[in-house]
């Protein structure tokens, strides 16, 4: 594998400072969830040379917490404000889901479950399950496996990038 240069390179480099950064600035458990947001932008987008990578990483991850706050703060006014409207839950009416859309929960649920069965190798699954369904820090995770941290990331890319290819088949059916 060739060494990485310009703004990955530098990503890597950094990685821990922009760990920090991003806890230092409120982000708590969800810095390592941030810098995987980062990560996906970067090595998505294309850019032309950056004059100051290590600034500009720190601006994108600074933009990238602050969209998930306002989302956040947005979501639970939404949330409050359908609340007050609807005046909360009705006296005899289950607020639960509907039959219907239980079973096409379960259904996708098994779906997801067979996907992350078939991917190879299996450490991808058991690496998903550990960081996102136990909700273990990447660094943990990467410990406990024996793996380094960018491996752990370049599993976590693998799993997300096939349930994003289910989900899109799946709406289009």
């Amino acid at each position: 594998m060739q060494p990485r240069t310009g703004l990955e390179g530098a990503f890597f480099e950094h990685r821990e400072r922009l760990v920090r950064f991003l806890a230092a600035r409120g982000a708590g458990d969800a810095a390592e969830d941030l810098l995987q947001e980062v990560w996906l932008k970067i090595s998505t987008s294309q850019t032309g040379p950056i004059a100051s990578p290590l600034p500009y990483l720190y601006r994108v991850a600074d933009t990238l917490m602050i969209d998930r706050f306002r989302s956040q703060r947005q979501a639970l006014r939404r949330d409050k404000a359908w609340t007050e409207l609807s005046g909360g839950p009705e006296a005899g009416i289950s607020d639960a889901p509907s039959a219907d859309r239980s079973i096409a929960a379960r259904d996708f649920v098994r779906l997801v479950e067979e996907l992350l069965a078939r991917l190879e190798p299996p450490r991808i699954a058991e690496v998903f399950r550990r960081h996102r369904i136990d909700g273990v820090p990447q660094r943990q995770v990467a410990a406990e496996f024996g793996i380094s941290l960018s491996t752990v990331e370049s599993d976590l890319r693998t799993a997300y990038r096939a349930l994003a290819d289910l989900k899109e088949r799946h709406d289009e059916a």
